[in-house]
């Protein structure tokens, strides 16, 4: 790896700390840039899942004061994200071949639930001063795995999943919800990391590069997202996504 290569990864990586922390979709950073640098997708996902865990936990750490209360929650659905992390994790594995082919339709989804993430959050906004919803006991915990099994698998716009399906059948703050949103989301990515160690290749230049990166990105990603305007950080990474997403498509 070249310096400049080596500086490449480590801004895409602090860049990723900061934007998973805030709104999530990270990956749309990341991803393309070590697709770029010539590194073939399966290694770069997996290199990438393991380099940005250290982020999600610095992200945790930053929004520890509004993770107090939360005790309970956030065992029974951890759990299940921890599950489906597993199973993703496992069916990327298992089918390597399938990845390489739908990565750029993955890409453009994720770029394209970033998108719409601004009308999700209005509903749930909307909904907060609701009832308690009784179906969320049941339904919250299978789309936390079925989102995780996403997670694990590729992992780009989980975080804009996981805010939308909380803010949506939870009744809570959305600061609140967010930090759940950062650890739920750094277990995922925590116990697919594990399995990739054990049982793929990972490029560790890239990933400790990224995890260095992420680190910085993550604190200041919990200072700045209570106050940044996300919406111009917003549109850059969909755009980015989707000309990604399309390149890759038809090459």
């Amino acid at each position: 790896m070249t310096p400049l290569a080596a500086l490449a990864v480590l801004a895409a990586g602090a860049f990723a700390g900061t934007v998973n922390t805030v709104v999530g979709s990270g990956s749309l950073v990341t991803f393309p840039v070590l697709l770029g640098l010539g590194y073939p997708p399966l290694v770069a996902n997996v290199s990438n899942t393991v380099g940005l865990v250290p982020g999600s936990v610095s992200g945790a750490i930053g929004y520890r004061a509004e993770l107090r209360g939360q005790r309970s929650r956030l065992l029974r659905l951890g759990a299940f994200s921890l599950l489906g992390g597993l199973a993703g994790g496992l069916l990327l594995l298992a089918r390597p071949d399938t990845f390489e082919a739908v990565v750029p339709l993955l890409v453009i989804l994720a770029s394209l639930l970033m998108a719409v993430s601004p009308r999700l959050s209005a509903r749930l906004r909307a909904r907060q001063g609701g009832t308690a919803r009784a179906p969320s006991r049941v339904l919250l915990p299978l789309l936390v795995f079925l989102t995780g099994v996403y997670g694990g698998y590729f992992g780009a716009a989980q975080g804009v999943i996981l805010l939308a399906l909380l803010g949506l059948l939870e009744d809570d703050g959305l600061q609140r919800l967010n930090a759940m949103k950062n650890v739920l989301a750094g277990l995922v990515n925590g116990v697919a990391a594990v399995l990739f160690v054990l049982v793929s290749d990972v490029s560790w230049p890239v990933a400790g590069l990224l995890a260095v990166g992420a680190v910085v990105g993550g604190q200041a990603g919990a200072k700045l997202a209570r106050r940044i305007p996300d919406a111009p950080l917003r549109a850059v990474i969909v755009v980015g996504g989707l000309v990604v997403g399309v390149v890759l498509l038809l090459r």
